[in-house]
Parts: structure tokens; sequence; C-alpha cells
């Protein structure tokens, strides 16, 4: 059994096992939650005298964690890869990277990412501004108004606005 120290590196070797033998290795999850009922978690109501105990231990009741398991598991060749996990970034990083690994599972090819595209407008919008060239007229009256031509078709860009 293999405990990873990291979240991609579990996801990169469970996807080469998964590609090594899909129709037998499984992925299992298990989320524990803590019995908040406990005595471990409850407030102590025993006194401690000025001088004696820790400060961290009368400061309150410990908070309890959560904690996600997650195991790939191949039951013919007996290997084990397992990450365990208590911070809320990388469970959701996990749970949505478990999708990439079921298509693995499903013997189904690997989805392609899909390619950042420029905008349209902009792409359509430089040939038609290069043939629809102001003549020398239009030029001096725009530059008389003080404002600058502008393409067919609408304004300009709009300006984002910042974050609050």
């Amino acid at each position: 059994m293999v405990y990873f120290k990291t979240p991609e590196e579990w996801q990169r070797q469970s996807a080469l096992l998964l590609q090594a033998r899909p129709t037998t290795t499984r992925i299992t999850t298990k989320y524990k939650l803590p019995n908040l009922q406990s005595p471990k978690y409850q407030k102590s109501n025993k006194r401690k005298r000025d001088g004696e105990g820790d400060e961290k231990e009368s400061s309150g009741p410990r908070v309890p964690r959560a904690a996600l398991v997650l195991k790939t598991y191949d039951p013919e060749s007996g290997v084990v890869l397992k990450f365990k996990t208590d911070k809320a970034a990388d469970v959701g990083r996990l749970i949505g990277g478990l999708g990439r690994l079921g298509r693995h599972m499903a013997a189904l090819p690997e989805k392609a990412e899909e390619a950042v595209m420029e905008d349209a407008d902009t792409a359509e919008q430089a040939p038609a501004a290069a043939a629809t060239a102001p003549t020398s007229k239009e030029s001096a009256a725009a530059t008389t108004d003080g404002k600058a031509p502008q393409a067919p078709g609408g304004g300009g860009k709009k300006k984002k606005k910042g974050k609050k």
C-alpha cells in the first residue's frame, strides 16, 4: 500500500494503473466526518488551577477535521494507491478529477482540452475594416469633430469593471 503526499501524484499514478488494467481496477472514496458527540470534542467542564494545565486545552473544544481518503485498487496485481487529505481545496480538485479517471475505467479516449479561441468579432472586423477604410474627407471630418472613426457594426470594446 502506497500513500502519496500530493493529489497530483496520486492522480497520475492512478491513471497509469487504470490504463494498464481498466477492467479490474477500482477507485473508492471515503469521507470521514468526526463524531461531534464524542468526549474528545466536548469542552471539559473541569476547572484547572491557575498554574496547572496547558493554555491550549483551556481555550475551548477542539475543532473537528473531516478527511477524504481516495483509494485505487487492483485485485489481480494487489496494487493499492492511497491519498488522504483534509484540505477543502484538494477535495474539490480531486472530485473534479475523478471524471477523467472514470474515462480510463470505461476505456474511453481522453477528452481533448478545448483550445481558447479568439473572439470571432475581432477576426471578422479586421478584414472588414481594411476594406472600408475611410476616405480623406471622412478622416478630415473625424478630426474636426474630435472623435475617431469607428468600424461599422457598433462601438468599440467595452471597458471591464474592476473587482470590488
